[in-house]
């Protein structure tokens, strides 16, 4: 998934920014894509993005909470199975991951996702360029 966000920075010539609170590599050829090192746990990233992302921003998330937040701000939010996130849809993503947690923590065992596959992939690529031509055109 990396490479292709990679791909598209350098083709579309668009500041990529990765962070984290541990060490990322980055791509030496590729002058678009850098990294943040973030001290502290996990919330600490997500506290970042959120304090320094910007409406019309793109942002490749997981975290569905963070999603919330970054949608609410005028974000752009895909996963990496190439879901996008709205204003429709997040809050009724954000309830289910919720109860999924309540459940978990009751010592219900749910399961987790299912690996990450080619159509995945493929789906992922596809929203992001939708996403990207959006974000361009927004930007006009």
């Amino acid at each position: 998934m990396k490479e292709i966000i990679f791909r598209a920075a350098q083709r579309l010539e668009l500041p990529c920014v990765l962070v984290a609170n541990q060490r990322m590599p980055t791509p030496a050829n590729n002058p678009f894509v850098r990294f943040e090192w973030v001290s502290g746990g996990p919330d600490k990233a997500d506290e970042h993005i959120a304090e320094h992302a910007q409406a019309g921003d793109l942002a490749v998330t997981a975290d569905i909470p963070l999603a919330a937040i970054l949608v609410e701000k005028g974000l752009h939010v895909i996963d990496p199975r190439g879901e996008e996130f709205t204003e429709q849809n997040v809050r009724h993503r954000l309830s289910i991951r919720d109860f999924m947690q309540d459940l978990r923590d009751t010592g219900v065992e749910t399961g987790g996702p299912d690996a990450y596959s080619s159509a995945d992939k493929q789906a992922f690529a596809g929203a992001l360029d939708r996403t990207l031509t959006r974000v361009l055109r927004d930007r006009g």
